[in-house]
């Protein structure tokens, strides 16, 4: 166990911090407390669940039978024996004896009542065409063509195969059919590199890979096919032949890519389909526990983790938090912004939204093509009346000036997933784009995880600007310090979060290396490795957070987000919040500079809103800012005023960029794979000039 670190206050500190210990896992955590916002009286009047029985029912005391409630939204085949099977922890096993078919759940159960209704409204980043609007009954025939397909290329259940799509309606039809066929897919977001890609069709044993001759993107189409090429390559490299590769056209009965086809390797989808037409593919039951799907997360600190979800615990737990936690009933027009290479897509976009019979919007571009109000011009022409979108989209359109009160748009519900949202940011999420009309639940959830692990319900708790709220019901988090002792409510003080139980949509394994999944995530906290007991076994997230009085979880960002100053564990997450409530600032991102006498001092980076500028005075205001909110100990050394931060494609900051450029440094890496590379090297001139 890590030992404890001595903090040392400065005796000036007006917050009195003076001598102290304090434990690795203890953030000092600065966040005021927030005013609660209550649902409206029309929301809670129309919510799927609006009674606060639901705690009752799944309070600790009843798990793990209270999650049969999720299960019994779905279809079976066959029903479960057991619900929970603990024999081999912590590879639980949810629904045991149980077995269905994903697909369908998601489509042919839908067609009775709905087989008119849109499942799919496909919106092109052009806004010179068509939307594309797909019924639950195209879809299903659409879906069994391409299972039919794949039948015919002889892939069964147990197989592998990799997807490098973008967002484009042919993406969850590809899903839906493997589903239909008990084939694990593995989708790889169609923003990464073709070695990315690659690299993860020879983890996975692939030798399938489904990809699309183009996009579009920021009004370019963008040539995809080249990227199979490479990894294709790459895959066989590293010891993986992909016998085929087929390519989705983006326009229908049109090559839109200049990289020629290989012959005998590349096949047009459209080409082959012509042979499916019509055909019908029998849905195979699957065991609950059979796996869906693998979802690979980030490869930046190691080799990329391929988290392999089951078929029913998931599908289940998906479609009970699609339904509870987002509100969404068949009447309803929801649209989640995020890219269905993410995990957020893979449970709410295609298969938690479509089993409890959504109609699910796809955009297929930026949200900010070919201005910053393209997302109110879509919501108000589909009437969505459920938005669901992450922190770094909010304040890029804050940032742009983006103005929703221009629309004819209402939204009853929004999310914000992916990060801890600030609590100015979230304020305008409420005020502007909500316009104080709508609930948001603040999700915290992880690819590990399928679904969300801490938010409000939306009808029965407030919501608290920059807190995620309690535990979803069924899950029981819990905050450890570094030595296993437990963080109680109203403490004051972060640790590392926790959850005490398994639940349905967690991941089952790492593929290829189970003991990955003991070591990260059960080794650290685990009460008796010899035991079969699940509750000693609780599961540690990665992620620091914090516990108000109220129950309500602060998530402060990852373990590893922390800056040591002086022997203070600062959250960066408030160090950028502070700096956010200065009008003046868009975005905000601070990392560590190394400094000889507190070890680390903060660096920190922000962005303007339109109409303002550059000044020394506004630098000043900024540090004053964080000072005045958090303390003396987190005044940054320097705060550099950039054009845009560099950010991936999937629009998250790269910090690590700027430690290395605040820590004089030019080792940052391969740049190309951005959303903005040109940025680096304006923020490192910048830097430098003030360096120096």
């Amino acid at each position: 166990m890590a030992e404890e670190i001595k903090k040392t206050g400065n005796e000036n500190n007006s917050r009195n911090v003076g001598k102290m210990s304090l434990s690795e896992a203890e953030i000092a955590s600065h966040w005021q407390e927030e005013e609660y916002f209550e649902p409206q009286e029309k929301f809670i009047r129309q919510a799927n669940v609006k009674d606060e029985a639901i705690y009752e029912r799944f309070k600790e005391e009843n798990f793990p039978e209270c999650f049969k409630e999720y299960a019994d939204l779905l279809t079976w085949d066959r029903y479960w024996k057991i619900t929970l099977d603990t024999s081999n922890p912590p590879f639980f096993k949810w629904f045991v004896g149980g077995k269905l078919n994903v697909c369908y759940n998601c489509v042919d159960r839908n067609l009775a009542k709905y087989k008119n209704k849109a499942a799919i409204i496909w919106v092109p980043e052009s806004e010179g065409e068509h939307d594309r609007v797909i019924t639950y009954q195209e879809l299903y025939v659409k879906v069994n063509e391409f299972a039919s397909l794949l039948l015919e290329l002889g892939l069964k259940a147990g197989d592998r195969i990799t997807f490098h799509m973008p967002m484009v309606p042919e993406l969850p039809v590809s899903m839906l059919a493997c589903a239909r066929l008990g084939i694990i897919h593995s989708e790889v977001f169609g923003g990464f590199s073709g070695k990315a890609c690659g690299e993860r069709i020879a983890d996975s044993g692939s030798n399938i890979l489904v990809t699309i001759d183009g996009y579009c993107r920021g009004g370019k189409l963008i040539d995809h096919k080249v990227n199979a090429d490479i990894a294709v390559k790459t895959a066989a490299d590293l010891g993986q032949k992909v016998d085929k590769v087929l390519i989705w056209s983006r326009y229908s009965g049109k090559y839109s890519s200049s990289t020629k086809l290989v012959e005998g390797q590349d096949f047009l989808v459209d080409d082959l389909l012509k042979n499916h037409k019509g055909k019908i593919v029998k849905p195979v039951s699957m065991p609950a526990e059979a796996g869906l799907f693998m979802m690979y997360t980030s490869g930046s600190t190691g080799k990329p983790k391929g988290c392999l979800h089951s078929t029913g615990g998931y599908l289940a737990y998906v479609a009970g938090t699609s339904k509870y936690i987002q509100d969404i009933h068949p009447e309803d027009v929801y649209w989640c912004m995020a890219d269905i290479g993410w995990i957020t897509g893979h449970s709410y976009i295609v298969y938690g939204p479509l089993a409890i019979a959504a109609t699910s919007v796809i955009y297929e571009g930026v949200p900010t093509y070919p201005d910053a109000n393209r997302s109110w011009k879509i919501c108000e022409r589909l009437g969505i009346n459920i938005f669901h979108t992450a922190p770094t989209t909010i304040r890029m359109l804050r940032k742009m000036g983006s103005d929703p009160s221009a629309y004819n748009c209402h939204f009853k519900h929004m999310t914000t997933v992916g990060e801890p949202i600030e609590p100015d940011v979230w304020r305008w999420y409420y005020n502007v784009v909500g316009k104080k009309e709508a609930v948001i639940v603040d999700t915290w959830w992880q690819t590990e995880n399928g679904g969300f692990l801490c938010s409000t319900v939306p009808a029965i708790k407030p919501m608290k600007p920059g807190s995620a709220g309690p535990g979803v019901p069924g899950i029981y988090p819990i905050i450890y310090d570094e030595n296993g002792k437990e963080l109680p409510a109203g403490c004051g003080k972060a640790g590392n979060i926790c959850i005490k139980n398994p639940w349905p949509g967690r991941m089952l394994t790492i593929w290829g290396d189970p003991g990955r999944m003991v070591k990260g995530y059960y080794e650290k906290y685990c009460k008796n490795k010899d035991s079969k007991e699940w509750q000693d076994w609780p599961y540690m997230a990665g992620d620091s957070a914090m516990q108000a009085k109220d129950g309500y979880f602060r998530i402060l960002g990852r373990i590893d987000d922390v800056i040591n100053v002086a022997g203070h564990r600062l959250g960066t997450k408030e160090i950028e919040s502070a700096a956010i409530t200065c009008e003046e600032i868009a975005e905000a991102a601070v990392v560590p500079k190394g400094d000889e006498l507190k070890g680390h001092i903060p660096d920190l980076y922000v962005s303007l809103k339109p109409g303002f500028e550059s000044s020394e005075e506004l630098k000043n205001k900024v540090k004053q800012a964080v000072a005045d909110i958090i303390g003396p100990i987190a005044r940054p050394k320097n705060v550099y005023i950039v054009p845009d931060m560099p950010k991936t494609r999937s629009g998250k900051i790269m910090r690590r960029i700027l430690a290395v450029l605040s820590n004089g440094r030019t080792d940052v890496g391969d740049v190309t794979t951005l959303m903005n590379p040109e940025v680096v090297e304006k923020i490192q001139k910048l830097v430098q000039g003030e360096i120096h």
